[in-house]
């Protein structure tokens, strides 16, 4: 039986050593979840991580944060943004492995103009299409939540309790930056970020969930669409003037 973490008063370790720690962790938790589920010790993670278990601890509190960590950056990682938003350099490089499939938020941040920004995420999305059916990790993460739910109700709560913005940064933090330069106007950024993955990538976890796959040509049209629904929904409105 895992030991009690002694209260976490202190912040996560940083640095450049402390990420390639954290990342290390992360990696051998999923390998180590996916094959034996969420009833693996926190022993048993830190030897394979090569780290102690105080070191675990001190990067995450607990093991439902370390399980909501392995989760959360599995379903990101097809929805990244080259893992530039808020990571260092080498948890950038750990998280994307130097995928080549997926799409790179940063390129929705230079669009200029309402058009260039409709371009920059339908490609975003049909990347995303591309690197959801290619990630069969991914889909292992998905059905191992819904799986260990049930048995550790405790994972619900820790994970309704992180929300969809700390889900997904990647994603959050190019909605808030395009917000912030008046390309979008968001009022509630936790409902567009789902609004915007309703529309783009929930579609194909659902088929997923039943054996099957949109299919391409589906699943572009829905990109196309749903990107068209989500710009006419979160345009900026425009100032009015005053005639003289």
């Amino acid at each position: 039986m895992d030991a009690q973490p002694a209260p976490a008063a202190k912040p996560a370790p940083t640095g450049p050593r402390a990420a390639r720690k954290r990342q290390a962790i992360v990696r051998a938790a999923r390998d180590l979840f996916l094959r034996e589920g969420f009833g693996v010790g926190m022993d048993a993670i830190a030897a394979e991580a090569g780290v102690s278990k105080v070191t675990v601890y001190n990067h995450f509190g607990s093991k439902e944060a370390l399980f909501t960590a392995v989760v959360a950056g599995g379903l990101d990682e097809p929805l990244g943004d080259g893992g530039r938003s808020g990571r260092s350099e080498q948890e950038a490089q750990g998280t994307q492995g130097g995928r080549s499939d997926v799409p790179d938020l940063a390129r929705l941040l230079e669009a200029d103009g309402p058009d260039a920004l409709k371009a920059a995420l339908t490609e975003a999305g049909r990347a995303w299409g591309r690197a959801l059916r290619a990630d069969t990790e991914g889909r292992a993460l998905r059905t191992l939540v819904a799986t260990e739910v049930h048995r550790f109700p405790e994972l619900g709560r820790a994970w309704r309790a992180h929300g969809p913005a700390g889900h997904h940064p990647a994603v959050t933090n190019a909605l808030r930056t395009l917000a912030d330069r008046g390309l979008l106007d968001i009022p509630d950024l936790e409902v567009a970020v789902l609004q915007l993955y309703s529309l783009l990538v929930f579609p194909q976890m659902v088929f997923e969930q039943h054996g099957t796959e949109l299919g391409e040509e589906l699943g572009d049209r829905l990109v196309v669409d749903g990107v068209e629904m989500f710009l006419r929904r979160y345009a900026p409105v425009p100032s009015s003037t005053t005639a003289i």
